[in-house]
C-alpha cells in the first residue's frame, strides 16, 4: 500500500505529483459532497433520534435563503473591494515598503 501511495519504493518525484494532485483536488471533492448533503437535508428534512416528527411551519429553502446568502455574500465583497480599491496598502507587509538598495 505504502508503494502505491508512493509510487515506488522511496519518496521522489511521483509521490510528490501524487500528493500535490490529491492536495489540489480534495477542496473541490469536499465542496460537492457537502452541496450533496445539503441538498438531501433540504429535501427529506433532517430528524431527531426520538423520531417523533414536529408539525412546525417550515418554508422553503430557495427564495428565501438563497436570497440571504447572496446578499451576505455581496456585503462581504463590497467590503473587499472597498479596502482594495481605496486603501490597498492597509492590509499590505510594512517590510514591502523600504526603498531599494540601487547599488
Amino acid at each position: 500500500l505504502v508503494e502505491w501511495i508512493w509510487g515506488g519504493f522511496s519518496v521522489d518525484k511521483a509521490t510528490l505529483t501524487r500528493f500535490f494532485a490529491f492536495h489540489f483536488i480534495l477542496p473541490f471533492i469536499i465542496a460537492a459532497l457537502a452541496m450533496v448533503h445539503l441538498l438531501f437535508l433540504h429535501e427529506t428534512g433532517s430528524n431527531n433520534p426520538s423520531g417523533i416528527t414536529s408539525d412546525s411551519d417550515k418554508i422553503p429553502f430557495h427564495p428565501y435563503y438563497t436570497i440571504k446568502d447572496i446578499l451576505g455574500v455581496l456585503l462581504l465583497l463590497s467590503v473587499l473591494m472597498s479596502l482594495v480599491l481605496f486603501s490597498p496598502d492597509l492590509l499590505g507587509d510594512p517590510d514591502n515598503y523600504p526603498p531599494a538598495n540601487p547599488l
